[in-house]
């Protein structure tokens, strides 16, 4: 299962995307413009490194949602330990597979690897599947706080699709600007002679 999540940028980020979406228009019309063809090494580390920020921004983002997604989750556990009739046992089960996720979450690079992706989000969703009837039997949720629990983790639940979606973008337009001034980069030194493309959630031909 591969998705992606929506992140609203900052002004000054989406100044920038526009300026780099008009590039890569005008690249496509076959025009040579100063945003694709920099006059200087200097110039292509500057538009590169703005391009990396975005990338870093919607991976954070994405990320956080997640974090919140599983602290959420633990907050509805422990609301539900507080119920007349709660199952313990299966309720403490419950939070300790909430709190192993983010240690077997891939990153920007182990994401590489489909299967990982595949795994984190099959783990998530099994939990998910038992603490929404446990949490709201017949639809119903014992307390305000928890229906309003089960509701956040809806909402963040449906937003992942989304976010993926908005980083695989912006990981595009850094894999195609490294690729176009790879030989720039790398005269660079130091780290931006060791970049590599990001791996990306959409499954690849």
């Amino acid at each position: 299962m591969r998705n992606s999540l929506f992140f609203s940028l900052k002004p000054v980020v989406v100044g920038v995307l526009i300026i780099t979406g008009c590039a890569a228009s005008c690249k496509r019309d076959g025009s040579k413009t100063a945003a694709l063809n920099p006059a200087s090494t200097a110039a292509v580390k500057a538009q590169f490194d703005i391009l990396r920020d975005s990338v870093d921004v919607k991976w954070r983002t994405m990320t956080e949602s997640d974090d919140q997604k599983i602290g959420t989750t633990r907050l509805l556990l422990r609301e539900l330990q507080n119920q007349p009739g709660a199952n313990a046992t299966q309720l403490q089960n419950l939070e300790r597979a909430n709190t192993r996720l983010k240690a077997i979450r891939y990153d920007q690079q182990t994401m590489a690897s489909s299967a990982l992706i595949d795994r984190y989000d099959a783990a998530q969703d099994s939990l998910l599947k038992v603490v929404y009837p446990v949490a709201a039997p017949g639809g119903n949720a014992p307390t305000e706080n928890a229906r309003n629990f089960v509701e956040g983790l809806q909402q963040l639940d449906a937003s992942v699709v989304g976010y993926r979606v908005q980083y695989d973008r912006a990981a595009k337009q850094y894999n195609q600007y490294l690729k176009l001034h790879q030989a720039e980069l790398q005269s660079l030194g130091g780290r931006y002679a060791e970049l590599k493309p990001l791996p990306l959630f959409e499954l690849q031909n």
